[in-house]
């Protein structure tokens, strides 16, 4: 058997590398831009300089985020007409459009105000600064309003017909508000929102390691921890919702969450561990608990799920991949939720700021909102597969008529400039992370500095240090 990966092969592991490090720089932007305008709109009301101390801190990161996800960006939507003209061919006339409302409504929006928002402190008003920075954050969900309805119509289809092999719409607002749509547009701004409070938890918990104890750091793990607090457990049943829905929708890609192979009647239990075998049509060494899938799946003792043996073996997900891409997400999601319990019972101790234990665990699990958002990506486009708009059209009809040759060299090229590109960045970032937020008595930099006739271009001229300083 000739076990070469075909250039369909090659131009899927190039789209799933290049949106896997595009999404956790969004991700953390969108939440970033929120938190910024809170902390703006805090210090406006009270005057206190540590908001603002941790507006300029916060403020540079997030160019550099916002900067990154901007170039990964357009570089992933150019590989739907390189590596994937048969999809662009045929969904372009639903996906083309949202994009462009993603482009006009939002990024737009952010460029316009992005400007003032890291540069104007000095030469705006402070309402006409908080107004930018309002602008921005609301940009940046507007963005991912249309990114998820575009990416939940290839999950859902709906509005439209095929004419002469191309879709033809025919309901914008069915388009758009497709039944997936509003719960996966949920769980997305909550988990950005979850990565952003993660990174500034564990910045705050690194530094108070480090012994500060000033007004800045305790602020922000203390916001981030509430944060937390409030939005874990709301995650949670925002997944559940979703998954309820996806088994109305997508009952295939449940049953290779699951790990299910067969209909059971009655009832059906939950495989917490197994390795599913595609060949066998099983999953090995599973350990399941009698009808807790159908308690979780269905809100019912003997609700039923359809195994994957009741779909032809063509339409079948991967269940091995799917089945611990999901674990890996909501494993994570408990120890979030767990850490943000703990951190209430220390603060109602007075421990917050002096339990180094859980200083530790909140460095530790600073990365892990970037590895739970990858998982449940990995879940929802694997568990897709093999359609690249479900039911409608298969992953296979919409490659370019590329050589294995041709795919591979832009793959490599693709992994070597992204790990120089963006390693430098996320090197860069974390240097700005260590560094914190302003100490009391010292006044940080508005922004860098420069000629009294020059203008900052770029984003990421609002971060200030220089990226080989000791």
């Amino acid at each position: 058997m000739n076990s070469a990966l075909s250039a369909f092969d090659l131009a899927r592991i190039q789209f799933a590398f290049t949106v896997s490090f595009h999404i956790v720089f969004p991700a953390l932007s969108i939440g970033l831009a929120s938190f910024i305008a809170v902390l703006e709109w805090r210090w406006l009301k009270t005057r206190k300089a540590y908001y603002k101390d941790l507006c300029l801190f916060w403020s540079k990161i997030f160019a550099v985020a916002f900067g990154m996800g901007v170039v990964s960006g357009v570089v992933m939507s150019y590989q739907f007409g390189t590596n994937w003209s048969g999809f662009s061919s045929f969904a372009g006339p639903v996906t083309g459009p949202l994009l462009m409302y993603e482009v006009m409504t939002a990024f737009f929006l952010e460029a316009g105000f992005l400007g003032i928002m890291l540069f104007g402190w000095q030469r705006v008003s402070p309402r006409a600064h908080f107004g930018a920075t309002l602008m921005v954050a609301i940009g940046t969900l507007i963005s991912t309003f249309w990114i998820l309805a575009s990416n939940s119509w290839m999950q859902t289809p709906q509005g439209f017909e095929v004419v002469n092999g191309r879709v033809v719409p025919f309901d914008w607002f069915k388009i758009v508000f497709n039944p997936s749509f509003p719960y996966r547009l949920a769980h997305m701004a909550l988990a950005a929102f979850i990565v952003a409070a993660l990174v500034v938890s564990a910045v705050g918990a690194w530094h108070l390691l480090r012994g500060r104890r000033d007004p800045a750091v305790k602020k922000m793990f203390s916001m981030a921890l509430w944060l937390l607090l409030i939005l874990t457990p709301v995650q949670a049943f925002v997944g559940d919702q979703h998954g309820l829905n996806t088994r109305e929708y997508q009952p295939a890609k449940i049953a290779a969450i699951e790990g299910l192979w067969d209909t059971e009647k009655g009832g059906t239990a939950l495989n917490l561990f197994g390795i599913p075998d595609m060949q066998a049509e099983t999953t090995r060494y599973a350990v399941s608990i009698p009808h807790l899938g159908s308690l979780i799946l269905t809100h019912s003792w003997d609700g039923e799920i359809r195994g994957l043996k009741e779909f032809p073996p063509q339409d079948r997900p991967n269940s091995t991949v799917v089945f611990w891409s999901f674990r890996i997400m909501a494993g994570l999601g408990v120890l979030m939720i767990l850490m943000s319990v703990a951190a209430w019972v220390l603060r109602r101790r007075g421990r917050l700021f002096e339990s180094k234990w859980f200083q530790r665990v909140a460095v530790a699990m600073g990365p892990t909102g970037f590895i739970t958002l990858l998982a449940g990506w990995v879940t929802t486009e694997a568990g897709r597969q093999p359609w690249v708009v479900y039911g409608v059209m298969r992953t296979s009809q919409a490659v370019s008529p590329l050589s294995t040759q041709q795919v591979g060299i832009s793959l490599m090229t693709f992994v070597v400039v992204y790990f120089l590109v963006f390693g430098t960045g996320v090197y860069y970032m974390l240097k700005l992370m260590r560094a914190g937020p302003a100490l009391p008595g010292h006044t940080p930099h508005e922004a860098p500095e420069r000629l009294p006739n020059q203008t900052a271009r770029r984003p990421l001229s609002a971060a200030d240090h220089m990226i080989d300083a000791a």
